[in-house]
């Protein structure tokens, strides 16, 4: 796969217009959900909207202290990130609490933690980030 380089070095993957079109409509079409959920729930929702917003990104916490260039993870960092970058993950979150509890309200905060999370996940890859290599960059 090719990388393409922006002004700052940074890089992001190859992937194909439609495809990152594609993740961009479902990150949209989330985060209006997440939005509706929040306020329709409010509670302990907004603090799982926002934990599974950031949680993702916080993998990269792993890696501070460790060389790097820019565009580039750290290698100790990039496993966690890789996983916590997997859609299938908050995606099963979500299932698995829909069919938990009797009421909307014992489900709402764990499964807008998925959709949260899930939300990251499509807006990142919608703009040309997603897995990395082992050594850390974009693939």
């Amino acid at each position: 796969m090719v990388m393409m380089t922006d002004r700052t070095g940074a890089t992001r993957s190859s992937t194909s217009g439609s495809v990152r079109v594609a993740w961009g409509v479902l990150g949209g079409l989330l985060l209006i959900w997440d939005v509706f959920e929040v306020v329709k729930h409010t509670g302990w929702v907004i603090p799982a909207a926002a934990l599974g917003a950031v949680l993702p990104d916080l993998s990269r916490l792993v890696g501070l202290g460790q060389e790097h260039q820019p565009g580039q993870l750290p290698r100790r960092a990039v496993p966690l990130y890789n996983l916590l970058h997997q859609p299938l993950i908050p995606f099963a979150i979500m299932v698995v609490f829909s069919f938990l509890g009797d009421a909307p309200e014992d489900i709402a905060a764990p499964f807008t933690f998925g959709m949260s999370w899930l939300t990251n996940i499509a807006l990142a890859r919608s703009m040309g980030f997603g897995q990395r290599t082992a050594d850390g960059w974009v693939r």
